[in-house]
C-alpha cells in the first residue's frame, strides 16, 4: 500500500492546493461529497471537501521531496509530526476510496439507498417500529417519512440511522 500524508490548505483553498500539487508532480486525493446550499430561496447541491481544509498526497516518485508541498499555493502545511511528515495508513484513504459513487463523490448518506416511496421501519426513538414512507434526505443525516400516526399522515424528520427497509 502506498503511504499517503495529509496537507492542511488555506481556507476553502483545497481544489487550488490540489491544481497546484498536481502540476508538480505530486498524486492527490481531495475526497468530496455533495453538499446541500440554500441560496436566493434556491436548494443547491454542490460537491464539497469531505474534510474542510484537508486533503492527501502520495509522494510517489518525489519520494523525500516534500518540503515543496510547504510552499505551494493553497498550502498551509503537511501535517507533521515532529519534524517529519505524518503518515496516513493506506487503509483509511482506500476505506474512502471505497464509499465513493461513479462520480467519485463520497457517499456519506444511508439514505441513499432508498427512493422516494420506498416503505421503511424506524427502529429506534419516539417512532420506533413505525412503518413509513421514505420522502427524502438532506446532508445532515436526517431523512423525511410519512407516517400514519393516530390516522392521519404526519411528516417527521429522523436520524438516518434509525431506518431501515421495510418487509
Amino acid at each position: 500500500m502506498t503511504p499517503w500524508f495529509a496537507v492542511h490548505t488555506h481556507a476553502q483553498g483545497e481544489n487550488k492546493a490540489a491544481f497546484h500539487l498536481r502540476r508538480q508532480g505530486y498524486t492527490v486525493y481531495l475526497p468530496q461529497y455533495l453538499k446541500r446550499r440554500n441560496h436566493a430561496r434556491k436548494v443547491d447541491w454542490l460537491p464539497s471537501p469531505l474534510f474542510p481544509r484537508y486533503l492527501f498526497v502520495n509522494f510517489g516518485d518525489t519520494a523525500g521531496r516534500w518540503r515543496p508541498i510547504n510552499s505551494t499555493i493553497g498550502v498551509s502545511h503537511i501535517v507533521c509530526q515532529g519534524t517529519s511528515p505524518m503518515e496516513v495508513p493506506g487503509a483509511i484513504v482506500d476505506n474512502i476510496r471505497a464509499c465513493e459513487n461513479d462520480k467519485n463523490l463520497v457517499n456519506l448518506n444511508t439514505a441513499d439507498s432508498f427512493k422516494i416511496g420506498d416503505k421503511v421501519l424506524v427502529n429506534a426513538g419516539p417512532f420506533d417500529e413505525h412503518v413509513g414512507l421514505f420522502q427524502g434526505h438532506d446532508d445532515k443525516q436526517r431523512v423525511t417519512l410519512l407516517l400514519n400516526l393516530m390516522g392521519r399522515d404526519v411528516l417527521v424528520r429522523v436520524n438516518a440511522e434509525l431506518i431501515d427497509k421495510a418487509d
